[in-house]
């Protein structure tokens, strides 16, 4: 995992460089190309991971799926539509605790599971805060968009304030769990570094574009075929990517129709972000059921 960091970290320098060169307009266009390919993709092969995990195989796996997909895009659609501000708190902690536990599952021994999560949470809370913080003027306007709510800056500043304190009370209480803490807690805050770094100079698609890709996406891939089929080599790589095409193909198509229906409208926002949690929610619990099924395994 650590060879995939060290070329997140060129390839975030890349994508600094990028914005020297490329209108914010068009910043944004290939931040959601990037979203809508790399970023579904990674969550596009749920079914598999499934299977693995409860090694039992299903009649009929593409329909069944397809229709609890279509059935969750159809259930968040209503939450962002009838009550936008508790769907869009619930996507941002789903979020948080996602990124969290990708990146840090990895690193933790057995310890208290509570504190564990809590860890998660936070972590990937601060990454957000700190993503909002740069792009305040931004994510006001899209919230604002999304739900009606205008939030102040201030709320911002504190949520981040809070996200850190919390973060360094759980990595004290945990440094015990944490493998070589005093190793990689170097290498942890240079990232965020990175990160802040990336987050100040770009917009905030293209910050979330390049975090999103490139430090959790790209690992979760990694994750997902070394679990799926035991190792990460171009062979295993096809068997994922012919696996997870039709499931991609149909979100993609399904995102397309929808913004073309609603481009003209307010509500294209909450549509976008409600198939992103679409694809968040039932994501983040696959994905914590396939970490603790390789924990089991490990015992």
């Amino acid at each position: 995992m650590d060879k995939i960091y060290n070329i997140s970290i060129v390839l975030s320098f890349l994508g600094l460089w990028i914005t020297s060169i490329v209108h914010g307009e068009y910043e944004i266009i290939l931040g959601f190309i990037l979203i809508f390919s790399f970023g579904i993709l990674h969550g596009s092969n749920d079914i598999l991971l499934i299977e693995n995990i409860s090694n039992k195989k299903t009649k009929h796996p593409f329909f069944k799926v397809l229709g609890v997909y279509l059935l969750t895009v159809f259930s968040a659609v209503v939450l962002f539509y009838y009550i936008p501000i508790i769907a869009f708190i619930l996507f941002i902690i789903f979020s948080a605790f996602h990124f969290g536990e990708q990146h840090w599952e990895s690193k933790m021994k057995k310890s208290n599971p509570f504190f564990v999560k809590l860890f998660y949470l936070f972590y990937g809370l601060f990454i957000l805060f700190l993503l909002f913080l740069f792009n305040a003027t931004e994510v006001i306007e899209v919230i604002y968009s999304i739900t009606n709510y205008t939030i102040f800056e201030e709320i911002i500043i504190y949520g981040l304030v809070s996200s850190s304190i919390a973060l360094v009370l759980l990595a004290l209480k945990l440094f015990n769990t944490i493998q070589n803490f005093n190793i990689i807690i170097f290498k942890e805050l240079f990232y965020l570094i990175v990160f802040a770094i990336v987050f100040k100079v770009s917009t905030l698609i293209w910050g979330f574009t390049i975090y999103f890709i490139l430090w959790h996406s790209i690992p979760s891939l990694f994750e997902q075929v070394h679990f799926i089929y035991g190792s990460f080599k171009k062979e295993t790589i096809i068997n994922y990517l012919k696996g997870a095409f039709p499931y991609w193909l149909v979100s993609l198509f399904g995102i397309v129709v929808v913004v073309s229906i609603f481009k003209e409208e307010k509500l294209l926002y909450a549509i976008l972000f409600s198939f992103i949690a679409a694809i968040t929610f039932p994501h983040a619990l696959v994905i914590n059921k396939m970490f603790k099924h390789k924990k089991t395994q490990s015992n």
